[in-house]
């Protein structure tokens, strides 16, 4: 018998909304220019984009149960794991299934993809592919690694892929677009670490915060924030980006308060939940706003 509610929840729904908000961001790059987005391949594209995310997060899942890294971990609303596993551990070999019936889906969209599409989205494609398989045993263990992996799947490979994949190829539109999401996602995922330092550390993990401190990660998060409107202002300046993109820059009210907290309680984990929250608003917020506003401005 199937566990549903243990699947579902393992693959982390809630945080899901940020693979169709990524895609969104290629659609604004396809749009933005000149070109027409086919309905049936983007649904085809946001189908395999999505199965690539539950992929990730049922096999993370899976494998920080089985190296116990789950029933050490200190569970918030957005680090931690879902804790369904530990919850239920029969069902863990249904969450592994689930895993790589996501993955082969993934492949199965990406190959018909590149039929329709030929072979420019045939790397981006593979090395999102490797992203998700090595991210839980083989990036988490290597720093800097680990640090910008998720920032890549989510912006440069999911964006540019997107534009690829609609038509519209490398455009300088595409790649400008994927730089705010490379450093938001990044910060999203260095944000939740802070919380499991010593749980992480205890399985052999060695992400940025255990090599350099929680102190130095939160600088690095304030310094990735700021890259994230950088890399807004800078394409409008030089005429890439409507002008009204810097309506994306209005989610700065989220980020001052966000910053601030994770800087100041770095080193507090019970006390970093809000700002952890703040910050996966900020993140889905400033994505949307800026695909929105190319989206019109084009």
């Amino acid at each position: 018998m199937i566990a549903t509610g243990t699947v579902w929840t393992s693959m982390r729904p809630r945080f899901l909304l940020l693979t169709p908000v990524c895609v969104l961001l290629g659609c604004a790059a396809v749009i933005a220019s000149g070109q027409s987005i086919s309905s049936p391949l983007l649904a085809l594209i946001l189908l395999g984009a999505l199965s690539a995310h539950i992929g990730v997060n049922t096999l993370n899942e899976y494998q920080d149960f089985t190296s116990g890294l789950d029933l050490v971990t200190r569970k918030t609303p957005f680090s931690g794991g879902s804790g369904a596993l530990p919850a239920d551990p029969q069902s863990a070999q249904q969450v592994l299934i689930v895993a790589i019936t996501s993955l082969l889906l993934t492949t199965v969209v990406g190959a018909v993809v590149v039929y329709l599409r030929g072979p420019a989205i045939l790397l981006p494609g593979l090395i999102g592919l490797l992203v998700i398989v090595t991210y839980t045993r083989w990036l988490n263990r290597v720093a800097m690694l680990c640090l910008i992996a998720p920032g890549m799947g989510f912006g440069p490979l999911m964006v540019i892929g997107t534009s690829i994949a609609l038509g519209a190829g490398w455009s300088p539109v595409a790649l400008w677009l994927s730089l705010p999401a490379f450093f938001l996602v990044n910060n999203l995922l260095l944000a939740n670490q802070l919380p499991d330092i010593d749980a992480d550390r205890s399985v052999g993990r060695n992400h940025l915060a255990i090599r350099y401190g929680a102190r130095s990660a939160a600088q690095v998060y304030v310094l990735f924030l700021v890259l994230a409107y950088a890399s807004i202002v800078v394409p409008v300046v030089l005429g890439v980006l409507p002008l009204l993109s810097l309506a994306a820059l209005s989610t700065v009210a989220l980020g001052v308060p966000a910053a601030r907290g994770i800087y100041q309680y770095a080193d507090s984990p019970e006390k970093l939940d809000r700002f952890l929250g703040l910050n996966v608003a900020l993140t889905l917020l400033t994505i949307t706003v800026l695909a929105v506003a190319v989206i019109i401005g084009a």
